[in-house]
């Protein structure tokens, strides 16, 4: 699995992260092509090599004539909307630029529709933010951890004044995140790499273990004395267990126990879950305090679903609070399959076995399906569906396990 580490000695912006990203491979001219893409009229960018302390690193420059338009949310969001880019792409922007919402809104009182986004809002911003998951993209990154950012101190000029450093829309966007202020007196963490840390970033700190494969150096605005004004970003694939299809990975548990609610919603609430984009969800019977019966409800999920999956429980339960830990699993490589058979096409998902080998297993609704339209047995046709799946690709009895339903 490809990954990608933000080393933020230094802090982050949107800019720096365009820069790191070219520098770590992403090529220049795709992020030229950015205004054109995003159809923004008067707007280029400029990317070339400079220099800041000890390093060499890339520069990228966001060029914009004329002032910068304040937008609202609404505004932004059509933008990427009709923007020339891979979907998932537009819908990890718009969801960035809703993060810098809620907070601008909760720094000034605000509701998300009202809010002006003013700097953030503004062209160049929105080159930063799309191209930055754009350029994760295209490198193939589908992991993001990061070290706890460097925040900066002192003051810095705003559309709305001057205002603390750090700036407080990203002390907002930072709340549950390891941060660093330090000694030097300048804004090192702007709300946009903020944003973008929020969205993206699954582990702080270390990352798991990795074979470094590319290394990024990008460039802020302007030298910081003391200091070299960079961000680094590793790229890299996480280490497998002989060979095989074993990875480690980062993953939210959340937990809550229920001593006062009725079973029957518990249950209806554990497909909506998954549906939400939990990974798993169980639930545990157990005796409570006061001897009570009750259950555990134990839901797992990449980091960057366990607020929105916590809301979900707090909405749609009886519970006070929901814990949250963050723990790494092991896990095997799979692929989803189909196979023919006498009772119609079965998927499967195929996992790959850390000496190398291969489990299918049927997937559960498909057999369900297959079962009921032909009227045979749920067992008769998964075990159809293991052997047609072995012999499509050549394998004996025995060689390979095969778990059904």
């Amino acid at each position: 699995m490809r990954i990608a580490y933000f080393d933020c000695f230094s802090g982050i912006s949107g800019d720096m992260t365009l820069a790191a990203l070219v520098s770590a491979g992403w090529p220049p001219a795709e992020v030229e092509l950015l205004p054109s893409r995003l159809g923004l009229e008067g707007v280029s960018v400029a990317v070339s090599e400079t220099r800041r302390g000890p390093f060499a690193a890339t520069r990228v420059d966001v060029r914009v004539e004329g002032a910068q338009p304040h937008r609202h949310l609404h505004h932004v969001v059509a933008i990427l909307e009709r923007a020339q880019l891979p979907a998932r792409v537009r819908q990890r922007a718009a969801e960035v630029f809703r993060r810098l919402a809620e907070a601008e809104a909760e720094v000034h009182g605000s509701t998300v529709e009202k809010v002006h986004f003013h700097e953030v809002g503004a062209a160049d911003a929105l080159v930063d933010v799309a191209g930055a998951i754009a350029g994760l993209e295209a490198l193939g990154i589908e992991r993001v951890y990061a070290s706890p950012p460097h925040l900066g101190r002192g003051f810095v000029e705003s559309a709305h004044g001057r205002i603390p450093v750090p700036a407080p829309a990203t002390a907002l966007l930072l709340r549950g995140a390891p941060v660093v202020l330090g000694d030097v007196e300048a804004e090192l963490t702007t709300p946009t790499g903020a944003a973008l840390l929020a969205t993206l970033v699954e582990g702080w700190g270390p990352p798991p273990a990795f074979r470094l494969g590319r290394v990024g150096t990008g460039a802020g605005a302007r030298d910081l004395e003391g200091q070299a004004n960079v961000l680094r970003l590793l790229v890299g694939e996480t280490e497998t267990a002989g060979g095989g299809g074993l990875s480690r990975r980062r993953v939210a548990v959340l937990e809550t126990a229920l001593d006062d609610e009725n079973p029957q919603y518990v249950g209806a609430l554990v497909p909506r879950l998954l549906d939400a984009g939990a990974l798993d969800a169980l639930v545990i019977p157990g005796i409570m305090k006061k001897g009570r019966p009750g259950l555990l409800l134990v839901v797992v999920a990449d980091a960057e679903r366990a607020e929105p999956l916590a809301r979900l429980l707090l909405a749609e339960t009886s519970t006070l609070g929901v814990r949250v830990r963050h723990d790494e699993r092991y896990e095997l490589a799979r692929r989803m399959a189909e196979v023919e058979t006498a009772f119609g096409r079965v998927a499967l998902k195929v996992a790959t076995l850390p000496d190398g080998g291969t489990r299918a297993v049927p997937e559960f609704e498909s057999v369900r399906a297959a079962a009921e339209r032909a009227g045979r047995p749920l067992r008769e046709v998964a075990e159809a569906a293991i052997e047609a799946w072995r012999q499509s690709n050549g394998r004996r009895p025995g060689r390979t396990s095969g778990a059904t339903p």
